[in-house]
């Protein structure tokens, strides 16, 4: 039967997302509903932040906040269970009061990476962005202030334009060794 199962997106209050959940996998049990609401996800990722005082720290994050994702076979039971559980405000792809949810293309699902339970790799997220003021924290230049011209995530390096420094204009360097200069 879960060939017929299908991937729909439910709109949340901001927030409530994991209520949600919650509440439609208690429905679940209780009316024992398993075959028709197969599973209930909420896509997170781990990001990797870099603080103002330079201490890296993993956080899960909300791939796609005030949503939630659920497979599950579309009747009439469902679609009330799903759309009246306090903190939804309705499927994704509706138009009308009494028309179908749209759900998720085998492509869609597949691109966002739904089905898998593969951990989402770790991103790195920085504090600063190009053209912004930053002070370089560590190494011989350390307290020049300069401006961000580049940042690769790929290589976690960093390209600066420092004007007061003498004989070299551009430096690069560790994303690390960089701070927000009214962090710093």
């Amino acid at each position: 039967m879960s060939e017929n199962a299908k991937w729909y997106v439910i709109h949340t209050y901001s927030g409530y997302e994991n209520k949600v959940a919650q509440t439609i996998l208690k429905v679940v049990d209780n009316r024992n509903l398993h075959d028709l609401i197969q599973e209930v996800k909420i896509p997170t990722e781990i990001v990797k932040e870099i603080s103002a005082s330079n201490k890296e720290c993993e956080v899960e994050r909300k791939i796609f906040p005030g949503y939630v994702l659920v497979k599950m076979i579309l009747t009439d039971d469902t679609r009330y269970v799903v759309r009246n559980t306090r903190g939804v405000t309705g499927f994704l792809g509706t138009t009308g009061a009494n028309t179908n949810p749209i759900p998720l293309s085998d492509k869609e699902v597949a691109a966002m990476g739904i089905e898998t339970d593969a951990p989402q790799s770790a991103k790195i997220e920085v504090s600063f962005k190009v053209g912004d003021r930053v002070r370089i924290s560590s190494g011989m230049m350390n307290g020049m202030v300069g401006e961000v011209k580049n940042i690769d995530m790929e290589e976690m390096k960093v390209d600066i334009y420092i004007s007061n420094f003498p004989g070299v204009s551009n430096v690069t360097l560790s994303i690390s060794d960089v701070v927000l200069a009214d962090e710093y």
